[in-house]
């Protein structure tokens, strides 16, 4: 029987790459065999995770990319195409959380930050990608959201309400491009321990509301992500589309 889970020759970009969560999901592809394209805001940490990929016997390379930033992100798909002429898996992950406070003390410029790279970035780079996956016929678009889009975190008002909005664009790019053999799945992480949520993981009081309410009493690692985000991908989730797979050791139970 083959491997439904096979990734081989597919080509998948990772947004959010270069660490974390995005660095899990893009080491897991290509331990599956993907061609993987390492992207975030950086290139010289892009350079690395790819790097460390290709030491592992691997086929990654690295495309920095801000997907706040339109023209950067343009020039991205763009270079996608050039180089490979196609894509398969396309997973959005890069996202910002740039305040930390009470809802009624959020300053415009930090709000339009988190909608230009949570929201804009998400869906744009869905659209390029899809377009490309449409051309060849299919393909997986994957969203990492946050159980803050089912339950607002405490003083993480605009980064919930973002990633709330991602759950419905998710829905809607699998209902309109179904038909063109695209898939469009979310995962919903919880506390996960990156330097993304540093600050939650500092805050003792925050920590042990987590972990207390937490049915698996403890913090998830990147890597937990890992395997829902190759099942998404791969062949074993050919009838799953406009799902949310929540990944949080059951702190939504």
């Amino acid at each position: 029987m083959a491997d439904m889970f096979d990734l081989k020759g597919r080509v998948a970009l990772v947004t959010g790459a270069s660490r974390g969560i995005g660095e899990a999901i893009a080491k897991a592809y290509a331990e599956r065999g993907a061609r993987v394209i390492v992207s975030s805001r950086k290139q010289d940490g892009c350079e690395a995770v790819a790097a460390a990929i290709v030491a592992a016997g691997g086929d990654a390379v690295a495309m920095a990319c801000h997907i706040g930033d339109m023209e950067a992100l343009t020039k991205l798909f763009a270079a996608v195409q050039e180089r490979y002429g196609r894509l398969d898996v396309l997973v959005n992950n890069a996202a910002t959380n740039p305040y930390y406070g009470h809802v009624l003390d959020t300053d415009l410029g930090a709000f339009q930050k988190t909608v230009d790279v949570n929201i804009r970035g998400y869906f744009f780079a869905s659209v390029l990608g899809g377009r490309l996956m449409r051309s060849g016929g299919a393909g997986s678009i994957i969203n990492i959201a946050s159980v803050n889009a089912i339950r607002p975190g405490p003083l993480q008002g605009i980064y919930s309400v973002t990633k709330g909005a991602v759950l419905n664009m998710t829905k809607a790019f699998a209902r309109e491009c179904g038909p063109e053999g695209i898939r469009c799945n979310a995962i919903l992480p919880g506390l996960i321990r990156t330097k993304f949520a540093g600050t939650l993981i500092s805050d003792e009081q925050q920590l042990q509301h987590y972990v207390g309410n937490n049915p698996l009493r403890r913090v998830g690692e990147p890597q937990d992500l890992a395997g829902a985000a190759v099942f998404l991908a791969s062949d074993a989730s050919s009838y799953v589309t406009g799902e949310f797979l929540v990944v949080d050791g059951g702190f939504l139970v």
